[in-house]
């Protein structure tokens, strides 16, 4: 008998090989935004190592939700390298305790504070950089 388990997880495989082949195909295509060669071969060259390294790194994830959010990364990631036609992540900038709670929490409670509200678009990028 089929087991929905492996159902789903034949449906997600092919979803992430799918957005696999979608990352190599912009690579193949993409243009630097600043127009030189170099730049448009170090950006690509990018694109390709670095979405090699985190599926590598995550070739082994079974958990579904923990999968979802990496597919939800991946897809955040293109959409908003496409949109700005920058291959790299955005930053985005916490002042330090700039999260602090008002009756004087840890510092374990601003880096829990900054965990959960760094962009989903960057929740892999430190681990790999």
């Amino acid at each position: 008998m089929n087991d929905p388990q492996d159902k789903m997880t034949a449906v997600t495989r092919q979803e992430v090989l799918r957005l696999y082949r979608k990352i190599f195909r912009i690579a193949s295509k993409w243009q630097s935004a600043a127009g030189g060669a170099e730049e448009t071969v170090q950006e690509k060259e990018y694109i390709k190592s670095e979405a090699r390294a985190l599926f590598r790194k995550n070739k082994d994830v079974t958990d579904p939700k923990l999968i979802k959010q990496c597919i939800e990364e991946c897809e955040a990631r293109i959409e908003i390298g496409l949109h700005y036609n920058i291959p790299y992540p955005r930053p985005i900038h916490l002042p330090p305790m700039g999260l602090a709670h008002k009756q004087g929490r840890t510092l374990r409670h601003q880096e829990k504070l900054r965990k959960i509200s760094k962009p989903i678009y960057l929740k892999s990028h430190d681990e790999i950089s």
